[in-house]
């Protein structure tokens, strides 16, 4: 058989293996006994037809697909690979069906690969079955459902109420949430809501300090003051929607517009119950807000700020000189290895210490170097950050340097918006920090008309000015062309459809159909009104294909997991899919849920001694066992009958976290993999004390914190039962058993798996 151009082109510079292109397109065999040859312009495929018995090529068939023994009959699936190869065969005279057939295979084969391929004809497969077995009535049911032009109805209590919404619109530094948030704390009752769980915690801190009792609601973290608490901090996910508060701020807002998560925000602000909704965000928000609200019924008024302090392009790069660092910079990279090269360089360079903080750093780490290097007196004088910095962290920044205006989209390096450029400038020149907010009354600071610029009475312009350049002279142009122009206004906000919408339109299939083809199906035939965009569902698909092996499973426990910040980046991600679907397996059997009988988790990790092992290597570990184990304590929020070691899970998330910050104190990391090749593993003598407390840090006035504490009120209760655990993984003294074998970390934390009730977290949802 000889396949056309178009059927050629989908290989084009790819490898075509025995089991990869051709297989998969000619499939109806199954066996991938072929052999391949190549032209200019051809893809030659030959062999036996008759290698396999007629049951063994269905066998092969449904382990291909993914689905039941016998749910696939052998003539459907040749039919439909027949349509497949004709289409590719006509080419460009293809009939429009064929047509679509060709391109959707062409689009994930140029997108995702050989991988993308396949899960594209897995796709158009369950398509054609769909197409053979729906009644006329059967799609139109489904069309009705997939109708999601009106988000708006789907919360009919937020539209009882006569909301009064405020849009606050400013940029970085303008005081439009401080404004918000002392609406708040005038409340009796209330809600705010923020993109991270650090913005939410210090929110929470705030409240509390205020003597505004406040409880904290994320996703893997529950701290509950008073359970008849007026207020709530939460991450924009976790918003209640259940009760009535008189005021709620939704910080920002400009997030809605997110390709990812976007659907949160707008969740939030059609479904909050609050008389007056406070939005706080960028001015590009207005348009978009403006036709919500009167979608939504709801009165608008919006309050514009200007920044407090001033902000300040520079005429000239570094020239790539790292020698003209000085306190107070901020470097700014978008690549986790560039961030530790420049980390290196700097430190050897000029001789100061560096701070990082990146994405896949833990929150607890990133606030705890942000602290290092706000704090004046310690020799932390220079941050090296990616965008995270954007949000969610204060910090004393004097100057921010762009090492790079290039970000890894996904596909290519593409040229970071000048929205974002701009939320990443803004950060240089802060007016004041988290602390200062919560230690200065608030009858000490200027409140005027929001349309104003408050200036602070303590702090002169020119200790407040922040500067913005670039490492190397091509990225400023880029720089300074973003810091004058006006970003594009967000013309439409993410939906996610609710889940019940998703469970009734999987009534409709069997229950052999993958469920990630449901939400592909959904997505594609949804109706939107032009002001919405459906959120992009890469992440839950590579979830839902994860866990699909996984039986037994119901369709909302599935909508559950394809939720969850398991962040499998795609289908090759090996480590984090085992991770996934073992929970899975935990709450199809209900059974097996403690955290060390998880076996993918790779808890051995923790018994590496940091000085041996602090390499980068080492460091993306233990941040990948952190993930991991944010994931269990997410999951036992919301399958406590089977996660049953959440206590534990928060100790062992602190001895990661404890082992992070101190591969980050080294003065310099390894290049990755320098003692995994040359040393072999030993036994760690890591001192990691519980009396020691590692993880007390200098908050932003200096005095020491104890971060574990308070997120964990139940931790002193806990820890006098680990003394064991302490022994073998601090004093470096091996622990020995009656039967004289050694007792590493991981055992010792087995002999603890049954806990007294007395030590069960109170504040288990």
């Amino acid at each position: 058989m000889t396949l056309s151009p178009t059927a050629a082109s989908l290989a084009k510079g790819q490898g075509v293996h025995d089991n990869d292109l051709v297989p998969t397109i000619v499939g109806s065999l199954g066996h991938g006994q072929y052999r391949f040859s190549r032209g200019p312009s051809t893809l030659k495929v030959e062999g036996p037809n008759n290698l396999l018995s007629a049951q063994e090529r269905t066998a092969v068939i449904e382990k291909q697909i993914g689905v039941a023994q016998g749910e696939i009959k052998e003539p459907e699936f040749r039919n439909f690979l027949q349509g497949v190869v004709a289409a590719l065969k006509q080419g460009t005279g293809a009939s429009e069906k064929a047509a679509s057939v060709v391109n959707s295979l062409h689009h994930a084969f140029i997108e995702r690969g050989i991988a993308g391929l396949k899960a594209q004809i897995k796709y158009t497969f369950h398509g054609f079955l769909a197409s053979q077995r729906f009644t006329q009535g059967n799609l139109q049911d489904q069309a009705k459902l997939a109708d999601l032009r009106y988000p708006a109805e789907w919360y009919p209590t937020a539209r009882e109420l006569q909301r009064s919404i405020h849009l606050h619109v400013g940029p970085t530094n303008s005081g439009k949430t401080y404004h918000a948030l002392q609406r708040l704390e005038q409340a009796g009752s209330g809600i705010y809501a923020g993109p991270l769980r650090l913005l939410a915690h210090e929110v929470y801190t705030r409240l509390n300090a205020r003597g505004k009792p406040c409880n904290l609601i994320t996703g893997d973290e529950r701290q509950v003051v008073d359970v008849d608490a007026g207020m709530s901090s939460c991450t924009v996910e976790m918003v209640p929607l259940h009760s009535t508060v008189d005021v709620a701020v939704i910080d920002e807002i400009q997030m809605i517009g997110n390709e990812e998560r976007g659907w949160a925000w707008t969740q939030a602000v059609m479904g909050i119950r609050a008389k007056e909704l406070h939005l706080c965000g960028e001015e590009r928000t207005v348009p978009l807000v403006k036709e919500l609200a009167v979608a939504m019924g709801d009165d608008l008024q919006i309050h514009h700020y200007k920044r407090l302090s001033p902000l300040k392009t520079m005429s000239a790069s570094l020239r790539g000189d790292l020698s003209n660092l000085r306190k107070g910079d901020c470097v700014v990279a978008f690549r986790k290895v560039a961030i530790h090269r420049l980390k290196n360089d700097i430190e050897s360079t000029t001789r100061k210490r560096v701070a990082v903080i990146y994405g896949s750093l833990p929150p607890e780490i990133r606030a705890q170097q942000a602290a290092l290097f706000n704090n004046p007196d310690n020799d932390y004088d220079i941050l090296v950050a990616s965008d995270a910095i954007g949000m969610g962290l204060n910090l004393s920044i004097k100057r921010i340097i762009f090492s790079d205006t290039r970000k890894w989209n996904g596909r290519f390096a593409a040229t970071i918006e000048p929205s974002q450029i701009k939320q990443i400038a803004g950060r240089a020149g802060r007016y004041r920090t988290a602390a200062q907010a919560v230690e200065t009354p608030t009858d000490q600071i200027n409140t005027p008309d929001a349309q104003t610029t408050n200036n602070s009475p303590d702090v002169s312009p020119a200790q407040t000015l922040g500067l913005v350049t670039s490492l190397q002279k091509n990225d400023l142009s880029v720089v300074q062309r973003a810091m004058i122009g006006e970003a594009d206004p967000i013309m439409t906000a993410g939906i996610l459809p609710p889940d019940d919408i998703i469970v009734r339109f999987a009534a409709y299939f069997p229950p052999s159909t993958p469920f990630s083809y449901i939400l592909i199906r959904l997505h594609n035939i949804s109706l939107l009104n032009p002001r919405f965009h459906f959120c992009a569902l890469a992440d839950r698909i590579s979830i839902a294909n994860a866990i699909e092996p996984v039986k037994k499973l119901t369709v909302r426990e599935r909508i559950i997991f394809c939720a969850s910040p398991a962040g499998i980046k795609d289908n090759t991600d090996d480590s984090m899919i085992g991770i996934v679907r073992a929970l899975a397996e935990c709450v199809a059997s209900n059974s097996g849920g403690g955290i060390l009988d998880i076996e993918p988790l790779g808890l051995s990790v923790l018994q590496q001694d940091v000085a041996r092992y602090a390499s980068r290597s080492f460091l993306e570990k233990l941040e990948y066992l952190h993930k991991a184990l944010i994931l269990y304590i997410w999951l036992s929020f919301r399958f406590a009958g089977v996660f049953t070691t959440q206590a534990m899970a928060f100790y062992v998330k602190t001895l990661v976290e404890d082992k992070i910050e101190r591969v980050l104190s080294q003065a310099s990391l390894k290049p990755r993999g320098t003692y995994d090749r040359q040393l072999k593993p030993k036994r760690s003598t890591d001192s990691i004390s519980v009396s020691e407390n590692p993880n007390s840090e200098r908050a932003d006035d200096g005095s020491v914190s104890d971060e574990r504490s308070r997120q964990e009120p139940w931790s002193a209760t806990f820890e006098p039962h680990l003394n064991l655990v302490d022994r073998t993984a601090g004093s470096g003294v091996e622990q020995k058993s009656p039967a004289g074998a050694s007792l590493d970390l991981v055992s010792n934390l087995r002999r603890l798996k049954e806990l007294p009730k007395s030590l069960e977290p109170e504040t288990r949802a």
